[in-house]
């Protein structure tokens, strides 16, 4: 298989992972807020449930293609580790970006709303902004603890895991990612993150990105890029695990 048609199964399972994850984020919170209206505890734990699950489905499905990032911040670090080039990376960001956006306008429509409905949910304080910090250094020692530790099969499940209790132990619920919070703008639900909401969450993921890469080199310093070549799972492009020395 050529090269660029490798990358365009990998782009087109990127697109496909963000639309599910984020119709998953925002149609279960939708679906939370009908089915519990008044009751935020209990729309957290709907919302919080359905999108661990989701996102280990998701991460099973499509990670033997691509890798599974649906995340810009997971793919940067990936390529500042070595695992893949930065032209790929960098060709991941928009099929991501508009993966989310179109999960975003599906999940609207599954419910019978507007198509697009711009957020009016403010999020944006410095206990938000220090909970994405968090929350997405977390996420990237997760994904990367468990890759160059040849446990990379338990990832999904991890990823899930993690994402799920994220949801409670932080101020912002865990966005963790700038495609999905691109993605949440477009739909005023309880998922929704307002767009003048948004610079605060993304700068504080990226902030969070370069903290774990830094931490993921410190506590893992002996493993060569070709052993932290999967990020999540293993995909096509990629040696096998138990050939990976």
């Amino acid at each position: 298989m050529s090269n660029r048609s490798s990358l365009a199964r990998r782009l087109t399972a990127e697109f496909l992972g963000s639309a599910f994850l984020a119709a998953i984020v925002i149609g279960s919170g939708i679906a939370a807020q009908r089915l519990s209206p008044s009751d935020t505890g209990l729309e957290l734990l709907e919302n919080s449930a359905a999108t661990a699950a989701g996102l280990f489905a998701v991460i099973l499905m499509l990670g033997p293609v691509s890798g599974a990032h649906f995340n810009p911040v997971v793919s940067l670090a990936d390529a500042a580790l070595g695992g893949i080039s930065w032209r790929d990376a960098l060709a991941y960001l928009p099929a991501q970006v508009t993966g989310c956006v179109t999960g975003a306008v599906g999940a609207n429509l599954m419910f019978a709303r507007a198509a697009v409905s711009i957020s009016a949910q403010h999020r944006a304080s410095g206990a938000h902004a220090l909970s994405e910090v968090i929350a997405t250094a977390g996420l990237l020692l997760v994904i990367f603890a468990l890759a160059r530790s040849g446990r990379g099969a338990t990832a999904p499940a991890a990823v899930g895991a993690y994402i799920g209790a994220a949801y409670w132990f932080t101020s912002s619920t865990s966005f963790a990612n700038p495609a999905i919070t691109i993605g949440r703008m477009f739909s005023d639900s309880f998922a929704g993150i307002a767009p003048s909401s948004a610079p605060v969450f993304i700068t504080a993921q990226v902030g969070g990105g370069i903290a774990g890469v830094l931490l993921i080199r410190f506590l893992y310093p002996s493993l060569s890029p070709a052993q932290a070549a999967d990020a999540v799972v293993p995909h096509e492009d990629s040696a096998p695990a138990s050939s990976v020395k």
